[in-house]
Parts: structure tokens; C-alpha cells; sequence
């Protein structure tokens, strides 16, 4: 049933697909480099290479230059594999996600020569290698920013890790909220500009209008993103899920909940829509680099619901 609804969403989605032509190639690089860093055993280099999350940087960020997108999909392989460890059978405890946060920020805020005692081995390699030419080529403030994300990501892993501990299952808009910090998606938004080479001004970056865009952007993939999570999510998340929150605030059985849910994606896909047509310009010198912005959300949607019907991370996927 919920691969149907997961199949009749993509069908209903106005926004365009995508794929960087780089794409096959820059995965191909990115699982011989893991192995060069040290990172896989024989399962997990298999599981990595069948998931595709070079394609899936690809449909993100489907301009990039080949060289761009290498460091683009090394970085979202380090935020799955941090996920994994945050989720999977042996999770990491709230006090190893919590240094793990700490090691990962002091690396980008302060370079690679930062050591912290909780983050060592194959995935910190895996970062400083990553967020080599992001550092190297954008401005401080975009590496501000940028670290800022990271740091409420990792902050809602932890959250989620003690309540998940302490047998607290979220609500409907407590859940939404940390959601929100969880997808990662606020990381990826910085990204675009990375990948487009236009940084945004921090005014601009943070004008209403784009963040109430990013904001239903995020939501749209991360329920999705449930959807597809669902059968996983409901042998160990702990009701971090939106179908699963949504389940036990109204008191109805999942599969109505499945339907709750799409029918609130679709509301919410016709709000992006119409608010992307309406935001204003910025004028002559920035308004490129805003459509590139607001095309990147667009893609960070789509690119999620084709991806995940493509990787094999999920179980509907085909």
C-alpha cells in the first residue's frame, strides 16, 4: 500500500526531474575512495554501492561539475553513514552523538588540524576530505552557516536519541519540528550555493519568503522520506515517524494514517508551488542567484522522491 501512494505522489509531482549527467561516474569514484580511506567492509561497501547516493547528489544538484559533485556526494555519504549510526540496531548512545557533534564542528569551523577525542577514524577522514574544496573556495560566512546547519542536525539526532531512550514518542508538530533538524536537508540547502557558485547574502538567505520555502521544501522530503521509512521506522524508531505520530494522536490504524499523510503532502506541494511563484525579485545583481536557490529546493524535493524510489536503501524501491 505505501509504495502505491509513494508512486502516485511522484506521478502527481509538478516538479521536473533531474539527473546529473556525472552522476554514474562520480559514484563509481566515491565507493573507490571509501575504500581508500578505510571505511568499508565487503557488506557495507555493497549496501553503499547499491544505494547510489552520488545519484542521489546528482538529482540535487544536477549542474554541478564533476569534480563539485565528488565532494557533494562524499559529503552526503558522511551524513548517511552518521545516520546509520544514529539509528541503526547498535545506535550510537545521546553522549556519543553528542561528541561526535562536537568533533564534526570543530573540524569545520576550525580546519582540519582540530582534534576532539569523540571523533577519530574512517569518518572523520571522510569529512576532511569532503569539506576540502567547500572550505577552500567558499567565504567564511557561507562556512558559518553551512557549520550552523550541521550543528542542528546533529542537535536533533541527539533529541531524537534521548527521547527515543527515555520511551517518549513525539506529537504530530513536536515531531515536524525535529524533522526538520533530522532530514539534513537544512545542510543540503547551503549546498546549492556551493554547487551553483553563487553565495547568497545572509539577508537574502534568511528573507522570510526562502525560509518559508526551505521550510516546506524540508518537509515535503522528510515525509516522504517517512513514508518510505515507515516499516523500519516502526520496529525501531521509536514513533519518529510522521505516519506513525500521526497514527496515534487521531487514534486511527497506520493505513489511514498513510492516507493522512499523503493528503497533507499534496496540500503542502501546492503551497511550495504557489509561494515559489511569488516570491519577489531582489533585484538585477542577486535574482540569478535566488532562481538558482529556489530551483536547488525544488530539485532537493524531487531529486528525494526519485531517488528514493530508485536506491535500494528502500524497500519500495523499483
Amino acid at each position: 500500500m505505501t509504495a502505491a501512494v509513494l508512486r502516485a505522489l511522484r506521478s502527481e509531482c509538478p516538479i521536473p526531474s533531474r539527473l546529473s549527467p556525472h552522476a554514474d561516474a562520480a559514484q563509481e569514484w566515491l565507493v573507490g575512495q571509501l575504500d581508500r580511506l578505510g571505511l568499508l567492509d565487503p557488506v557495507t561497501r555493497e549496501r553503499l554501492a547499491r544505494a547510489g547516493f552520488a545519484r542521489y547528489a546528482g538529482r540535487l544538484y544536477p549542474d554541478a561539475t564533476e569534480p563539485d559533485l565528488r565532494a557533494l556526494a562524499a559529503l552526503f555519504t558522511w551524513f548517511f553513514l552518521v545516520d546509520d549510526a544514529c539509528e541503526g540496531p547498535d545506535r550510537l548512545a545521546p553522549a556519543q552523538i553528542r561528541a561526535l557533534r562536537d568533533g564534526a564542528l570543530a573540524l569545520l569551523r576550525e580546519g582540519p588540524r582540530a582534534r576532539h577525542p569523540g571523533f577519530s577514524g574512517p569518518l572523520r577522514r571522510l569529512l576532511v576530505q569532503a569539506w576540502r574544496e567547500p572550505r577552500r573556495r567558499m567565504p567564511a560566512r557561507w562556512r558559518l552557516r553551512f557549520a550552523d546547519a550541521v550543528a542542528d542536525h546533529l542537535d536533533g539526532a541527539w533529541r531524537e536519541a534521548v527521547a527515543t531512550v527515555a520511551g517518549r514518542p513525539p506529537g504530530v508538530a513536536e515531531y515536524v519540528q525535529l524533522r526538520r533538524a533530522t532530514s539534513a536537508a537544512y545542510v543540503s540547502y547551503p549546498l546549492i550555493e556551493f554547487a551553483a557558485g553563487r553565495p547568497l547574502p545572509d539577508a537574502v538567505y534568511h528573507h522570510p519568503a526562502l525560509r518559508r520555502l526551505a521550510d516546506l521544501a524540508n518537509d515535503l522530503l522528510s515525509w516522504y522520506n517517512d513514508l518510505a521509512s515507515l516499516e523500519r521506522d516502526r520496529a525501531g524508531a521509536g514513533g519518529h515517524n510522521l505516519v506513525l505520530a500521526v497514527a496515534a494522536e487521531r487514534g486511527v490504524p497506520v493505513p489511514a494514517a498513510v492516507d493522512l499523510v499523503a493528503t497533507r503532502w499534496r496540500a503542502e506541494m501546492a503551497r511550495f508551488m504557489a509561494l515559489r511563484a511569488a516570491v519577489p525579485s531582489f533585484g538585477p545583481a542577486l535574482d540569478e542567484a535566488v532562481t538558482a536557490h529556489l530551483d536547488g529546493l525544488a530539485n532537493a524535493v524531487r531529486g528525494t522522491v526519485d531517488w528514493t524510489l530508485e536506491s535500494a536503501r528502500y524497500p519500495v524501491a523499483g
